[in-house]
């Protein structure tokens, strides 16, 4: 009975349409609370899995007043988009998948918004193989999580202004909690840069990726002489993009 009043959460893009197709497999309702300044092409996946969005202002405080009022509205359970150790060890599978098909990696790089990713990839990491180093990697235009690591608490993204709308999130309690034990540091991208590693990989790797995936890339062309002579593998985390719209 609980599980047929289907479920909830907030996401401007990602997590909705994964969330979406998942309630559409099991025959189930999905709302998907999304900003309003959210990707057209994203809002675009989530309805054609079915989802049902409901328009938010776009800033965190908006997003889980509305979440509630939907929650109480519908009786829906919410999935939370990346605080939450169910969806931080589901997103720890990439490293997992990754790892295993090189072992001999030295570092990993996966971008971060909330922190599910990053923390997943940073928690399987230290178990797989403590030597390997992580990191993360963030847009400069908001950078939350480098200021909070820094910081040492957690610093709550104010007015991010960035091509990277996948990270937009300020960072969760608990991917804090890990990310500051197992993440050696943040790297930080401009958005220039982010356009370029973005068509670097469209050029030379044939992959279609959305800004917030090219991130990590553009972090690491950024600082490379860190990375001089290492095994480094990058996570690409998304390709919902509008290809009418592409920045380059």
């Amino acid at each position: 009975e609980e599980r047929a009043k289907g479920d909830a959460t907030h996401s401007s893009g990602n997590h909705a349409a994964a969330l979406a197709r998942a309630a559409q497999v099991v025959g189930i309702p999905a709302y998907i609370v999304m900003p309003s300044n959210a990707p057209e092409i994203k809002k675009k996946a989530v309805r054609g899995y079915g989802g049902q969005i409901i328009e938010c202002e776009p800033n965190l405080i908006a997003r889980e007043t509305t979440l509630e009022k939907v929650v109480n509205d519908t009786g829906a359970t919410f999935i939370p988009p990346y605080d939450y150790m169910d969806v931080v060890e589901g997103q720890a599978t990439c490293a997992l998948e990754f790892l295993d098909d090189q072992p001999d990696l030295e570092c990993l790089i996966a971008p971060v918004g909330g922190g599910g990713l990053l923390g997943g990839t940073a928690l399987l990491a230290h178990y797989w193989d403590p030597d390997v180093l992580v990191y993360g990697a963030e847009p400069k235009g908001a950078d939350d999580a480098y200021r909070s690591l820094k910081a040492g608490r957690i610093i709550p993204q104010t007015n991010p202004q960035t091509i990277a709308d996948g990270l937009l999130t300020s960072l969760g309690e608990i991917n804090f909690e890990i990310i500051s034990r197992y993440v050696k540091d943040i790297l930080l991208a401009t958005d220039p840069q982010i356009i370029e590693a973005m068509r670097l990989i469209y050029e030379r790797m044939k992959i279609v990726i959305e800004p917030s995936c090219a991130v990590p890339l553009a972090g690491l062309l950024a600082n490379k002489e860190q990375f001089e002579g290492k095994k480094v593998g990058i996570i690409l985390s998304g390709g919902n993009v509008d290809l009418g719209k592409l920045p380059f």
